[in-house]
This record gives structure tokens, sequence and C-alpha cells, in this order.
């Protein structure tokens, strides 16, 4: 990096905890090599039938400390071309953010069944984390900028995880739904100078009028997201950006606004994370300094709200039944009878019969990209299968699976023939190392390739 730090910025954390004003600069000023990545779990137990996590390139002997799935990579690969990662198997994400996970084992349960929102998910790092780590929970993934929603609707159902719903809307929609949620991450936008190492263009953008407009952004989000929480829900904030007006001010000024406690983490000594205090209120916040560990700049804090007032309780609609033969047609291609199906347009989605009241009213209060998992079209008496069941981890055995060697999959995904040597004609679920890319059907004398074409890769 040969551009300058601004002098302001350097002023402004000067004495925060864990601040080191040559270490610091050494370490903005060598190249960034960090790579880090977390793997899909429940992938690996459902498709290799052991949790291990292992990749056929990757060396995975440094984790990331503060979340089990999470690893360094030793370069950082070609990951286009990389069959795995568009099967969902792993994710790339900033290691630090990764604490979230931490952050979680030390609030909830794995199998605790309750209800999340995720306010800023895209791309969708810290959704496919709580979508990872909850077993039970009904997880809203939004994101208000309509382009990156999709963006966001892609990487979830890369995951494949059936209990998330994508969402577009403003933070302001959910306060049609009064004490609702148990958890509440927000991922705010920031002035991003966290982010200097890997995007030396975030320099040049930043201000300190800037880090003011993102001060004010931040707290507007924050309170008109807080009627949706519950008494005694957690909010967990957090940006990638260094500077207190943006960091422990905003931890000062929740407490300062709202009924809520500050909550303490739990944080071993030897990862380094500083844990600070707010000026105003003494509210506890957690530092990630790119000088002192594996990560970029990073901040999490997280509340607990102690209201007493009571909300009226959010109405209970339903989703309108399919007829039986419909759902005759769809069950035997899933697992387990646990599944409410309904439909959304032409296409039949399937979630867990515990969320049928919740899904009705998310319908009812706000925009929905993704509900649970699209089936597909049903056409006479036959399925036509969506993307979305391709990548999930709901379908029954009795699919036909091909599997394809590391050539053909890169041209599967590019939506190019797949040339097969398949008795099997129809409908087949193309797999790679055991793991679903996607479908293809195999007529007579072709081989038709489903994979999206929005998604291709397009680089040869």
């Amino acid at each position: 990096m040969e551009r300058k730090l601004p002098e302001a910025l350097i002023n402004n954390i000067a004495d925060i905890k864990g601040f080191n004003h040559r270490a610091f600069e050494t370490a903005h000023y060598r190249p960034q090599t960090i790579t880090s990545v977390r793997f899909n779990e429940k992938k690996y137990e459902h498709f290799q039938h052991v949790p291990v996590i292992k990749h056929p390139q990757f060396s995975l002997d440094k984790q990331v400390p503060w979340c089990k799935y999470g690893f360094y990579l030793d370069e950082r690969p070609q990951f286009t071309f990389d069959p795995l990662l568009h099967a969902g198997v792993y994710y790339v994400q900033e290691a630090s953010s990764m604490f979230l996970w931490t952050a979680l084992q030390q609030l909830f349960k794995r199998d605790a069944n309750i209800k999340v929102l995720d306010l800023c998910a895209a791309p969708g790092g810290k959704s496919t984390l709580l979508a990872s780590y909850f077993k039970n929970a009904l997880i809203v993934s939004n994101e208000v900028i309509k382009t990156r929603a999709n963006i966001l609707y892609e990487n979830i159902t890369k995951w494949g995880s059936e209990n998330v719903v994508v969402t577009n809307n403003d933070a302001a929609d959910f306060q049609r739904l009064k004490n609702y949620f148990d958890l509440i991450v927000v991922d705010a936008p920031c002035s991003g100078s966290g982010l200097f190492r890997k995007d030396e263009d975030a320099i040049d953008e930043w201000s300190e009028n800037n880090v003011k407009l993102c001060s004010q952004r931040q707290q507007r989000i924050i309170a008109d997201i807080y009627p949706a929480l519950k008494h005694d829900g957690i909010l967990i904030y957090s940006t990638c950006s260094y500077s207190q007006e943006e960091d422990e001010d905003i931890a000062g000024w929740m407490k300062a606004m709202f009924k809520v406690e500050s909550i303490k983490f739990n944080v071993d000594a030897s990862w380094n994370i500083d844990e600070t205090n707010s000026l105003r209120h003494h509210c506890y916040g957690y530092r990630f300094w790119p000088h002192k560990l594996k990560g970029e700049g990073f901040f999490m804090c997280a509340v607990q709200k102690n209201e007493t007032e009571t909300y009226t309780k959010n109405s209970q609609p339903s989703l309108p039944k399919i007829n039986n033969k419909e759902a005759a047609l769809v069950q035997p291609y899933l697992l387990g009878n646990d599944w409410l199906f309904f439909k959304q347009a032409d296409f039949f989605r399937a979630i867990h019969k515990q969320w049928n009241n919740d899904i009705a009213l998310l319908q009812k209060n706000l925009y929905l990209k993704k509900a649970g998992i699209n089936i597909g079209e049903i056409k006479g008496n036959d399925l036509i299968p969506h993307h979305e069941f391709a990548l999930s981890t709901v379908f029954n055995d009795n699919i036909f699976k091909i599997e394809l060697d590391e050539e053909q999959a890169l041209q599967y995904l590019r939506k190019k023939d797949v040339v097969l040597a398949s008795t099997h004609k129809g409908w087949s679920l193309c797999t790679y190392k055991n793991f679903p890319l996607g479908w293809i059907k195999i007529l007579h004398n072709r081989v038709n390739n489903y994979y999206p074409t929005e998604w291709r890769i397009r680089k040869e």
C-alpha cells in the first residue's frame, strides 16, 4: 500500500485500547494476503455422511480460532474455478467477522427454536453463518438494495439451508413486526476503514464527514429496527470501521436511547481481540486490529433489550393450503414428513411446518424473494425441479445422481454441453465430489443443462 493513511483517522483512534501507531501503519503498508473460508457443516454431514471438513486442494491446518468451521488458506486460489464453491460447500469470508460464531455460542443453544433477522445481509457471510449455527431457527436474511439482494439470494441458495427467508426491505418496514425477533444482527453500512488493506480505493473515499454521515445512518437503522426486537431479545451490532463514532459511540448511544444492557463476551486472551468500553455508559465492544491478529479491522458489540412495555400481538395469518393431490406429488421427493408446502406463483415451496404462521406473517408485511426451498413446478404428474432444490439438503435418495469430474463440472457451471456416458433418461442431479451442483435432463440424443444462466462461469 503506497497511499498514506488519513491523519484524521489516526488521531481519532490513537487512544483506543490496542492501537499502536507504528504497528498499525506497518500492517497496512505490507501486502494483504490473508484469505479465509468457512465450511458448510450440514452439507458435509449430509453428503459425506461424516462431519469431517476437508478439501481436495486446500490445506486446512490453520483454523480461525474463534470459529469452528473457519480456516485460513496459505494462498488465495481462483475460487471461480472451484466447483465446490458453487456447490455451497464453503463461503469465502473475512476471518474477523467470523467472531459472530463465538458470540452466538455464548448467547444461544444451537437447537434454539427462535426467530433471527440479519438486517444488512448482502452478500451473505453472516446469514450463512447464522443458518449453519442454528439448527431449528427461522432466519430472515434482508438486504435493502435490490441488486445486492440478488447476490444475497444466490449465496443463500447455494448454502442450501431450508429455514431461511430472503427479503428486500428497508429497516423501517420491520416495524410492522412488533416484538417479533429473538435476535437481530446489524452489520451496519460504514465508512469502511477496516478494509483499507483489501481495497486501497477506500482510502480515497474516506473522510471525517462520511464517518459522521455513517454514524447518523447507523443510529437511524437501529432506531428503525428496534421495535421488532423482543423483550429480552439480543441485538448484535458490527462494522468494518475503526472510527469511534461508528463503534463505541454507537454502543453508548444505544444504552442512552433504549432500555438495554450491554453484553460482555468471554474472549480467549491468545486471540488478541481487544475489549473496549464506550465513553458513554461504558458499554462493552470488541475490536480486531490487523497488527494484532490474522484478520481485518472489525468491531462488534451486543445489547439485550430490557423493555417493560407490551406490544400488540402480531396477527397470525396462515398460508393457503395446496390440495392433497399436489402435496402427494411433491412429498416423495423430500426427506421426512415434517414439511409445509405452499405455492409462490407456479412454484411449490417447502419449509418446516412449525413456521407456517410466520411465513404467512412475513409474506403479508414484507417483500419475500425466497422462503424455504423452491421444489419446482408440477406439470401434469411430473415435477420440474428448481435449482434451489438441487442445492438443498432436503431431497430424498430416490433422485438419480450422476457424478462429474472436474472438467465436466466446470463445463456444466459454464452452462455448456456436458458429455456423459449414461443410459439413464430424464432428470438427473449433477454432483462433484458427491456434492450437488444442479440439474440436467438426459434425452435420447442430447443433454439439456439447467444451470441458471445468470450464475454461469463466464471466464475460460
